[in-house]
């Protein structure tokens, strides 16, 4: 966890500045920075929230080959999914049962989901589909990791 006891505002080399090495933990709601592509690609977890602030949220995922996100909704959150490795497919549409939208992903997609919409993400390729993904406001209870799509869907606070 970054050490705030030695931060001053007015020191932008200090520590309070800079981003540590990443560990699974949530870093929110401080300040903080990263390289978002390292990260994603670095991550083996089904879903991490690496920062959970007031408004936002932005977790990791990382989708098994021949696996998916798994059909959900989301009534009171925006969300958006950025694809940095892998392809695969999303389907979207107003009702569970008629997914009118559906579209190719791969790395460099991005993917912008209303609230209110269902949705799922689906890997089509030979390796994990890694992404990350940012709600508003934030959707996961702070300090979330789920290191299996199992242990995802066990969680009472999953969806």
């Amino acid at each position: 966890m970054l050490n705030y006891n030695n931060a001053t505002s007015n020191n932008p080399d200090n520590a309070y500045f800079r981003s540590p090495s990443l560990v699974p933990t949530d870093y929110g709601p401080y300040p903080f920075t990263i390289d978002i592509s390292k990260a994603t690609v670095n991550n083996d977890t089904f879903r991490t929230a690496l920062w959970t602030g007031e408004h936002l949220q932005l977790t990791l995922m990382s989708i098994q080959v021949g696996g998916e996100i798994g059909l959900e909704i989301h009534p009171d959150d925006d969300q958006f999914l950025y694809i940095e490795s892998g392809h695969g497919v999303v389907q979207m549409g107003n009702q569970k049962d008629c997914l009118y939208f559906q579209q190719p992903i791969f790395t460099g997609s991005a993917i912008f989901i209303p609230a209110r919409i269902w949705h799922n993400v689906f890997n089509t390729g030979e390796v994990p589909l890694k992404l990350f993904s940012i709600y508003a406001p934030p959707h996961h209870p702070w300090g979330t990791i789920h290191q299996t799509k199992a242990v995802a869907e066990a969680d009472v606070n999953h969806y």
